[in-house]
């Protein structure tokens, strides 16, 4: 990556950029595995990438939601659902604990403020400070506190107001181009994506691992 302009803030999206549910997959695979049916962890990971650029989550979740979106998740992996494996699946992999992806720890040395941005309730605040620390970030601004939720160009903008300052002084990072990237790069912010699958290679402002920020405010 070359030398970067001078940032003044940090801007992270949450959920799969610095905090994750690792125990999805294992419990996905657990119940697919009971039901004698096989299926490649990455192959998951990334069906399911596609699948929540397409199906927006909501702010609040429920059954139904999950019931509706593992479904299209499955069929995806060539799984007929039912009933039965869709209420498995929802007792197995919802509502499973937050944690901090391992290369958050690279964010800590950083002499900038920091800020979140995220589709996500009222409990994201209280999340992020068990995970980070109260004092980890600046601001955390989530949609449903705030009404608007991305891709929404008014949630960005709404953003950039509540920081208090340019765009272009901004450096964000999300793991979705559909709802991170392009609404951000819109308003002149400096986006990246974060793609820790190597999804997205033929985007060439993407990194694989959060420590890559470093290099970007040097």
């Amino acid at each position: 990556m070359q030398q970067r302009k001078r940032f003044e803030i940090l801007l992270l999206d949450a959920a799969n950029t610095i905090m994750h549910k690792p125990a999805l997959w294992c419990g996905f695979s657990t119940v697919l595995k009971a039901k004698h049916i096989a299926v490649d962890d990455l192959e998951l990971r990334r069906k399911h990438k596609i699948l929540s650029e397409v199906i927006p989550f909501p702010d609040q979740t429920s059954e139904d939601f999950y019931h509706t979106f593992n479904a299209e998740l499955l069929l995806s992996l060539g799984i007929i659902p039912d009933e039965k494996l869709l209420k498995a699946l929802f007792l197995e992999c919802t509502y499973l604990p937050w944690q901090p992806f391992a290369d958050t720890f690279s964010l800590k040395t950083l002499k900038i403020r920091k800020a979140v941005l995220s589709n996500f309730n009222s409990t994201l605040g209280d999340k992020i400070a068990n995970m980070f620390g109260r004092d980890f970030f600046d601001i955390i601004i989530g949609s449903e506190e705030q009404q608007l939720s991305k891709p929404d160009i008014r949630f960005y903008q709404r953003a950039v107001q509540l920081l208090d300052i340019a765009p272009e002084k901004i450096l964000y990072i999300g793991d979705s181009l559909k709802l991170d990237v392009i609404p951000a790069q819109s308003l002149g912010i400096d986006a990246w994506l974060i793609d820790r699958d190597k999804n997205y290679l033929n985007f060439n402002k993407r990194m694989n691992s959060l420590t890559a920020v470093a290099e970007l405010m040097s």
